[in-house]
């Protein structure tokens, strides 16, 4: 049977993280991992990593809207999710504050 699993983690007051995978067994079948930012009363994404389109891959999010698709080398599903959540919980800083500068141009 497949599974799912939803949740949303606080990493600031402006900032959190929303994770979605499905898994069948231990297998993680599909994901999205998305950090979000609360500018001006309204959640934009930022960074989402996801299994669209049948491959892993991060999408970085710039405020105009523009995405630069970046493909995960990574041997299965388990592990991008893994890649991914690390990436998020270690750079969310960053990434914030390089959205928040491209707003402000």
């Amino acid at each position: 049977m497949i599974k799912q699993k939803e949740f949303i983690r606080r990493v600031s007051d402006d900032c959190r993280i929303r994770h979605i995978h499905s898994r069948f067994k231990t297998k993680i079948i599909t994901f999205t991992v998305q950090l979000e930012i609360n500018l001006k009363d309204s959640w934009h994404p930022v960074v989402r990593y996801d299994t669209a389109h049948g491959t892993a891959h991060r999408d970085l999010i710039h405020f105009t809207g523009n995405v630069d698709k970046t493909p995960i080398f990574c041997l299965d599903y388990n592990d991008a999710l893994t890649f991914a959540e690390s990436d998020l919980l270690s750079n969310w800083e960053n990434y914030r504050r390089m959205y928040i500068e491209e707003s402000k141009k």
